[in-house]
């Protein structure tokens, strides 16, 4: 199975251009060979300035469609993180969703909103941990962004066996270490592997409009917490070939799961 990550510096409420690089990156994609491709987080609008969310949201429900009709076109599981629509109105939800050509098979709302650039005030938080769902022969999950951090979430994709962790992130420069580091780490605690699509760029985010600078670093993990590979701070795509026997082969050899106390 060969999976990976399009990065690229995604242009705050400039839609037509955003999708415009989507297309491009889901077309080298294609090009490529992969299965599987994951968006950075917010790609569709980054996050918009403040008290502007609302107007979003329909020029992103257009977005991911056209994102949806591609994953059809092109033969590909695609996924990423926008503006979702919450039941009750707003705040909107950070929503990962993934498409396999053409049908939506997983929605999932970011938990942990990231205080310190106040997302809580632009954003609902969802309330349910992430679902494993079955993609062709793999096992998938998915979080968001700060979601990395918080282990207890990530125990809910460990027990149900997710091989593959997607995140798409926007992590700045400034802890990019750390981003690395939790990558790696969760691929190792998981015995799975871990996909992170990390944007490029610089930008004004959430409601204090906090400007960060994004190192470009999409990384891809193995199982061992090996990197296989990773973003160089251009636009661009990552990928690698996966070996999900191998890994079947690990968790047989270090049965962590039925060890647990």
């Amino acid at each position: 199975m060969r999976v990976g990550a399009f990065q690229f510096d995604i242009r705050r409420g400039d839609v037509t251009s955003n999708l415009a690089e989507a297309e491009r990156g889901l077309s080298l994609a294609c090009d490529s060979g992969l299965d599987l491709v994951l968006l950075p987080e917010m790609w569709p609008t980054s996050f918009v300035a403040p008290g502007e969310e609302e107007r979003w949201l329909s020029e992103t429900e257009a977005a991911v469609e056209r994102l949806r009709e591609l994953s059809f076109e092109l033969d590909l599981i695609v996924c990423g993180s926008a503006f979702g629509a919450n039941p009750s109105g707003p705040p909107w939800c950070n929503r990962l969703q993934i498409f396999d050509r053409g049908k939506e098979r997983l929605a999932y709302d970011k938990v942990h909103l990231f205080s310190p650039t106040a997302e809580q005030l632009g954003f609902t938080a969802g309330s349910h941990p992430p679902k494993t769902i079955v993609l062709g022969e793999a096992r998938v999950s998915g979080v968001i962004c700060y979601d990395l951090r918080f282990s207890q979430l990530l125990r809910t994709p460990f027990l149900e066996e997710a091989e593959i962790l997607l995140v798409p992130a926007q992590w700045p420069d400034a802890r990019s270490s750390q981003w690395r580091a939790l990558i790696c780490g969760r691929a190792a605690e998981l015995q799975a592997f871990v996909i992170g699509a990390n944007r490029t760029g610089t930008d004004l985010v959430g409601r204090r409009e906090m400007e960060l600078s994004f190192p470009g670093n999409s990384i891809l993990c193995d199982p061992g917490g090996e990197v296989l590979a990773e973003g160089k701070g251009r636009s661009g795509l990552i990928y690698s070939d996966i070996d999900l026997e191998e890994l079947r082969d690990l968790r047989r050899e270090v049965p962590v799961r039925r060890d647990g106390r």
